[in-house]
């Protein structure tokens, strides 16, 4: 590695078992080093400090100058793992009112019944405050909780939403007498008092030990002279800052496959597609379309909650995992893996010589029927779906999963001999019954997010077992990410800021959804996100009268070396690809400075397609030559910022439908700049209009646009 003065970026992972560290050219996106240290739970400082121990390594290895550190983000499963295991605080719920609203505050005391694990449930206290105005009813009812054992307070009110002073006032006092405090208000602007004081009151449980891990991180950052404002991966994929993480460490729970996706979107390009992050054990599978990670509302605790976190489908195999036999047949794969068995893998293995196949229980009370090797000296070795992969010779070389292809055939040997089988076929059994699961999580996303031309990205230290065989049985493409084995701290490395506001407006205004959506940019803005690089989403749900702003941008603007020709040939074909047709069918439909437009003429297919008329296939293509937009049908409009009001005003217009349910805007983006504004998330004619005359208004008027206009159907 050489040392370099350019702006870096740096990426942290803290696992279970081990801390994994990137450093990357904060231009380019190149990685520049990487460091793996274990992960330091029993240290004093906790994970703080194999954190300064990676980051130290990181530059003994690099030479990077501490100072040329312009961005540095970890991510986390401290909160994910505390909730799972019911490691929380007390928390000392202050319900404020008086009649209905003291009663329906009072009932929050049954989520002390809520198990967060199996005979660990909340440790809630519970104070009453009548009038929150009253100050000595407020000191009191805190010194009350505190008395009690409460740890951390939440300050709870029926419609704080609209008026947060009662809230506030029992924060405030909170916070006077060092009590760390939260309220429902901060944690959501949506409805609901019993899923928001849920979400709360979670946040709550986790605040005090997430505090003292970001204080202890804060310091060893600045110890290994870092002078750049250290972020933190939120569950939703994005990054927040440290001192947003203090107020809301809830929304770093869930985190864990959210730096990959990151990973997979920001280094691998990935605008529509599936990213696999295979680990040891299991395989997280997560959708990316129209170049955005999708996202919900969480469940924790079997409970749904206001948590924002990636959908995330997890099935049980990676890896490592076991294979299971009975008789002459595969059975199935997993859910065991090597790492629980306490095994290392038999295609990693020095020496298999006279290695015979046995069947173990890997825990106790497990099925003894999970296929092993022991070794004439009596050794014992995991046969493992990394075993198979490599025996069937489908992980590619330089991959982090490859192995001696000798020594993988030799570890399957033994059970193909038990299956009657060669050694192929064996491979073959084994990785078709391990990718069943898989493959069928993959379909119903590709289904319920109705997703074309979808590309698997593989990540994670597992990616080679699952991602190849599984991209060659089906019409997918695929590929396995670069340097997939530290998917998870490049995508920290990589991240965007991201803040996503929500709001319960009835009948809400075109000035109440350009309030939500200014929130969401301003909050992203003081967290560091460049002004001229923030992009905000807007969906408008008119059934629920809610409105939904989220905001991304990036801490500084990645540019692209203009002097560098893309290969139009290579961008013809991708876009092709993409459509399923020949490059020769591709043709340029419009161009601004930073994007390409690139279109081709389809039809439906099977015998009644010969009769549908022609669908224009349109793909976005940025100034790198990735696709960043996907769409079907939609219009075109080249344009300019002064002209555009008046313009878009006939489009919108014209393209409105109207129906039994109302009218509907089409969906709208705006080729802006560097920013492709995804308007998409508006129904109404004048909301989204003003919307367009936000994304607008800081454009000079020469400055040439590109309108595309999707038909609701």
């Amino acid at each position: 590695m050489t040392a370099t003065t350019q702006a870096v970026r740096i990426g942290i992972d803290v696992g279970g078992t081990f801390t994994d560290a990137v450093a990357v050219d904060a231009r380019t996106f190149t990685l520049l080093g990487q460091v793996k240290v274990p992960t330091s739970h029993d240290h004093a400082d906790g994970v703080a400090h194999g954190i300064l121990t990676a980051l130290r390594e990181l530059h003994e290895r690099t030479g990077i100058d501490p100072g040329a550190v312009s961005f540095l983000a970890h991510g986390t499963t401290q909160a994910t793992n505390a909730l799972l295991e019911g490691d929380v605080a007390t928390v000392g719920i202050a319900g404020i009112g008086h009649g209905f609203d003291g009663w329906a505050t009072g009932r929050l005391r049954s989520l002390r019944k809520l198990e967060l694990a199996p005979g660990r449930p909340l440790p809630i206290r519970y104070a009453a405050v009548k009038d929150a105005e009253h100050a000595q009813a407020v000191k009191e009812a805190v010194a009350k909780l505190h008395s009690d054992g409460a740890e951390v307070i939440v300050a709870v009110e029926p419609f704080s939403v609209d008026d947060p002073s009662g809230e506030r006032a029992v924060v405030g006092e909170a916070r006077s007498q060092h009590l760390p405090a939260t309220a429902t208000h901060e944690i959501t602007g949506l409805y609901g008092l019993s899923k928001r004081a849920r979400t709360a009151v979670l946040n709550a449980g986790i605040m005090p030990r997430m505090i003292e891990t970001a204080d202890l991180v804060d310091r060893s950052v600045a110890a290994a002279g870092i002078t750049a404002p250290l972020m933190v991966m939120r569950g939703d994929g994005g990054v927040m800052s440290l001192e947003e993480m203090r107020k809301r460490p809830l929304l770093t729970a869930l985190s864990g496959p959210a730096a990959g996706v990151a990973g997979a979107l920001m280094g691998e390009r990935l605008s529509e597609g599936i990213f696999l992050e295979t680990g040891g054990t299991s395989t997280d599978i997560s959708v990316v379309r129209r170049g955005k990670v999708q996202v919900r509302h969480a469940k924790l605790g079997g409970r749904e909650t206001y948590l924002p976190a990636l959908d995330v489908r997890t099935v049980g195999i990676g890896g490592g995992s076991l294979i299971r036999v009975s008789g002459q047949s595969v059975t199935a794969v997993g859910p065991r893996s090597a790492h629980i068995a306490g095994l290392p893998y038999a295609c990693f293995a020095d020496a298999l010589d006279g290695a015979k196949l046995i069947t173990v229980s890997p825990k106790e009370g497990d099925p003894a029927d999970y296929a092993a090797l022991e070794t004439a000296d009596g050794k014992r070795y995991a046969i493992t779906l990394t075993c198979a992969a490599n025996a069937l010779g489908v992980v590619p070389d330089g991959s982090y999963a490859h192995a001696d292809p000798a020594t993988a055939k030799a570890a399957l040997a033994p059970l193909a001999a038990a299956l009657g089988l060669d050694v192929e076929r064996a491979a073959t059994a084994v990785l078709e019954q391990a990718t069943k699961p898989v493959k069928a999580v993959v379909d119903e996303l590709v289904e319920a997010y109705r997703l074309d031309a979808v590309t698997l990205v593989g990540g994670g230290g597992g990616a080679a077992a699952v991602t190849p065989f599984l991209g060659r049985s089906s019409t997918m493409d695929w590929r396995i990410a670069a340097h997939s084995e530290v998917i998870s701290p490049l995508g920290a490395a990589l991240a965007m800021v991201r803040e996503s506001v929500e709001r319960i407006v009835p009948n809400p205004s075109h000035g109440d959804v350009l309030a939500t959506r200014a929130e969401a940019e301003r909050a992203v803005v003081a967290q560091g996100a460049d002004p001229a690089g923030v992009d905000v989403d807007v969906t408008v749900d008119p059934q629920r009268n809610l409105i939904r702003a989220v905001a991304t941008g990036a801490t500084e603007l990645r540019t692209k070396d203009r002097a560098e020709k893309l290969d139009e040939a290579k961008v013809r074909q991708e876009v092709a690809r993409s459509i399923s047709v020949e490059p020769e069918a591709v043709r340029e439909l419009a161009a601004t400075p930073h994007h390409r437009v690139w279109g081709a003429k389809t039809r439906k297919t099977g015998f009644l397609g010969r009769f549908s008329r022609p669908a224009e296939q349109i793909r976005v293509v940025d100034g790198e030559g990735v696709i960043r937009l996907h769409l079907s049908g939609a219009h075109l409009a080249e344009t300019t910022a002064g002209e555009a009001n008046a313009r878009l005003t006939d489009l919108v217009t014209e393209h409105t439908s109207v129906g039994d349910g109302g009218s509907r805007a089409p969906a709208v983006y705006l080729l802006a700049g560097p920013k492709i504004a995804d308007l998409s998330g508006v129904l109404d004619r004048e909301q989204l209009l003003a919307l367009i005359g936000a994304e607008l208004g800081t454009r000079q008027p020469d400055e040439p646009l590109v309108a595309l206009l999707e038909d609701r159907r």
